[in-house]
C-alpha cells in the first residue's frame, strides 16, 4: 500500500512532474545562489538554484525573485522542493531572511507529510542553507558578523557515524539539537541517519551515544572509537566486459548496498524479475507499491545508481 499524501502534497507533485506553468523543477542559468543536499546513491538529492534583486547599496536587501531546484527522490521530496520555492517567492524573502524557513514550514504548506518522509523536507532546508552560503560568498556578504552559523558542506566534515548514508557526526548533533530529535526513530524519519543496517544505533560514538551527549549534557568521548570509516578514491580505468553472471551479480550487489536500505527507510523495497542483457526487470513493493513517485523512484534513483555502480548502458524496466 503507498503512503497517505495529503491533497495539496499529490497536487504539487502532479503539476510539477507535468511541468505546469508557475511550477520550478529545473534550473536557473547563472544563479546568484546555489546549494546541494543529499545522494543520488541514497535515494533523495536536491539542487537548489536561485536569483535575486540585486539592491544598489546593501547586498543584505537582494531579494529572491525565483527559485528552481533539481531533485531525485520520490513523490515528497518533489512536493517539498515544490513547496520550499513557492513559500520562497510568495514571502519575497531576502536570502538572509529565507534561513528563517525550517522543515516544519514546508510540511505545514503540504498539509501534512508521513512521519517517514519528514526527511525531504529537511532536504529543502538544507539545500537552501547550502544556497544562502554560495550567494553570501558571492556578493561578498560575512555571515558570521550578522550572528549566522552555517557551513558548506557541513555533512562531509567530521567522524562518519551513519556509513550507510555517510552523515556525520558534527552534522547529526547539529540536527538533533535544530530538529529537538529525542529517539533513533525520530533521528532516522528526520535526516535517514540509521536506517540502512542499524549498526550505528548503539556502537560507541553511535546514535544513542550522540543523543546522550546532546540532551544529557555528557562529555563528548573521542578515545575508544573506532576510526572514521573512509571512502577511498576509485582508480579510473577500463571496464571489461562483463559476462551474463558477473552483471547479474554486480546488479545484485549494488541493489543490496545502495538501493534497497534505501527504500528500506520509507518501507519500500524492490524485486528484480528478471535480468536481459542491459535490461533490469524490477517493481517496487511494500510502501512503493502504487505510489505516485515509482516511476521517478525507478528512473531518478534506481537507473541512475545501477548506471553509476554496474554500467552506463544499464536499463530499468518497470513490470
Amino acid at each position: 500500500m503507498g503512503w497517505e499524501y495529503s491533497e495539496k502534497t499529490k497536487q504539487l507533485f502532479m503539476d510539477a512532474v507535468q511541468g505546469k506553468p508557475g511550477t520550478h523543477l529545473g534550473e536557473i542559468e547563472n544563479p546568484d545562489g546555489m546549494g546541494e543536499h543529499g545522494s543520488i546513491a541514497c535515494g533523495d538529492a536536491m539542487r537548489f538554484t536561485f536569483r535575486v534583486k540585486r539592491h544598489a547599496n546593501d547586498p543584505t536587501q537582494d531579494v529572491i525573485t525565483d527559485a528552481k531546484y533539481l531533485t531525485f527522490g520520490c513523490t515528497s521530496a518533489i512536493a517539498s522542493s515544490e513547496a520550499l520555492c513557492a513559500i520562497i517567492e510568495q514571502g519575497s524573502y531576502t536570502p538572509i531572511t529565507a534561513l528563517r524557513i525550517r522543515n516544519s514550514d514546508i510540511v505545514e504548506y503540504l498539509q501534512g507529510l508521513p512521519e517517514q518522509k519528514i526527511h525531504c523536507s529537511v532536504m529543502g532546508a538544507e539545500a537552501l542553507e547550502a544556497a544562502v552560503f554560495n550567494w553570501a560568498q558571492r556578493r561578498g556578504v560575512d555571515l558570521k558578523s550578522l550572528g549566522i552559523d552555517i557551513h558548506d558542506q557541513e555533512t562531509e566534515e567530521g567522524r562518519i557515524v551513519c556509513k550507510c548514508f555517510s552523515l556525520t557526526e558534527p552534522y547529526i548533533k547539529r540536527k538533533i539539537r535544530e530538529l529537538n530529535l529525542r529517539s533513533i526513530p525520530e533521528i532516522t524519519n528526520a535526516i535517514k541517519a540509521g536506517g540502512g543496517c542499524t549498526s550505528c544505533h548503539h556502537i560507541p560514538g553511535g546514535l544513542q551515544d550522540l543523543l546522550d551527549q546532546v540532551w544529557q549534557g555528557k562529555p563528548e568521548k573521542t578515545q575508544g572509537l573506532s576510526q572514521p570509516f573512509q571512502i577511498l578514491p576509485t582508480e579510473v580505468r577500463e571496464a571489461p566486459e562483463l559476462s551474463p553472471y558477473q552483471f547479474a551479480k554486480k546488479v545484485e550487489k549494488a541493489i543490496e548496498e545502495y538501493i534497497r536500505p534505501s527504500l528500506h527507510t520509507d518501507g519500500g523495497d524492490i524485486e528484480i524479475m528478471d535480468i536481459k542483457g542491459n535490461l533490469v526487470y524490477c517493481r517496487l513493493i511494500g510502501a512503493c507499491t502504487g505510489c505516485m513517485g515509482a516511476g521517478q523512484t525507478l528512473k531518478m534513483m534506481i537507473e541512475r545508481t545501477l548506471k553509476d555502480r554496474v554500467d552506463e548502458r544499464v536499463r530499468v524496466i518497470q513490470v
